[in-house]
């Protein structure tokens, strides 16, 4: 019985493992939350969720309700990059100008993923939209076996999450975002406070102050006290010289 029960907790332990690996290893964003309105950079990262194959390909699809105006790349070695525009239904203005297309899909091939490994295709975007809470970018993985997964799934807020989902950046104010980095300013600061103030007393640096003098004093003293005392041995030594001659002359 006892073995039957380790065998069947064994199993169900891979079972779960085999159903929640998938899920967990899924096409992400890093850092998964930027400003409104501004500029970020934002990083695909892929892993690799196969053991017998490499990925060898990554599109990423940029949404089309909220166009965005500059979408760079950064060059990951041994990968080629490739930026496809598209022509927006609605014109759009950017400082000052009208804009006609946008980037509507990246696309990095040409190197490899191996399995156990993960790689991060960062790209610069902007300006992010003000009237969104958040970005989809629907991406597409694929292998050198020919297996092709695609991370499209939208995730919907209170439900479960899908068995492919996409990549999502959430968007928040930039009041929010500021309110963020002044908390960890402050947090930082009351930290730093004890840390100035570690290894003194009271008195601060008088008390170190007070022990360097106590220690040059007592030195001083001691160098007087030593002088001292040679004078000492050495007029006592040209006595007793003086002694043992006069005691000499006397005997002859």
């Amino acid at each position: 019985m006892r073995r039957m029960s380790v065998s069947t907790a064994v199993a169900a332990g891979a079972a779960v493992l085999a159903f929640a690996g998938p899920a967990a290893a899924h096409v992400s964003v890093d850092p998964g939350e930027a400003e409104q309105g501004g500029y970020a950079t934002v990083n695909f990262k892929v892993p690799n969720e196969r053991d017998d194959a490499s990925t060898i390909k990554l599109e990423v699809t940029l949404p089309t309700d909220h166009p965005l105006t500059s979408v760079m790349p950064e060059p990951v070695p041994g990968w080629d990059v490739k930026v496809e525009q598209a022509e927006l239904d609605t014109p759009i203005e950017s400082h000052g100008e009208k804009i006609t297309e946008a980037a509507s899909k990246v696309t990095w091939s040409g190197g490899e993923v191996e399995p156990g490994t993960f790689q991060r295709f960062p790209v610069s975007m902007g300006a992010l939209p003000e009237d969104a809470d958040q970005l989809v970018f629907k991406a597409i993985q694929t292998y050198d076996n020919g297996e092709v997964v695609r991370w499209i799934e939208v995730p919907e807020e209170g439900a479960e999450e899908p068995e492919s989902p996409a990549p999502v950046l959430a968007l928040v104010p930039a009041e929010d975002a500021d309110d963020d980095a002044d908390a960890d300013d402050a947090g930082n600061g009351d930290d730093a406070e004890p840390a100035a103030a570690e290894g003194k007393g009271d008195d601060g640096d008088d008390t170190a102050s007070d022990d360097d003098g106590s220690s040059d004093t007592m030195a001083r003293t001691l160098g007087i006290v030593g002088i001292a005392l040679g004078a000492a041995g050495v007029a006592f030594g040209v006595q007793s010289r003086r002694r043992g001659a006069g005691g000499s002359s006397a005997a002859q």
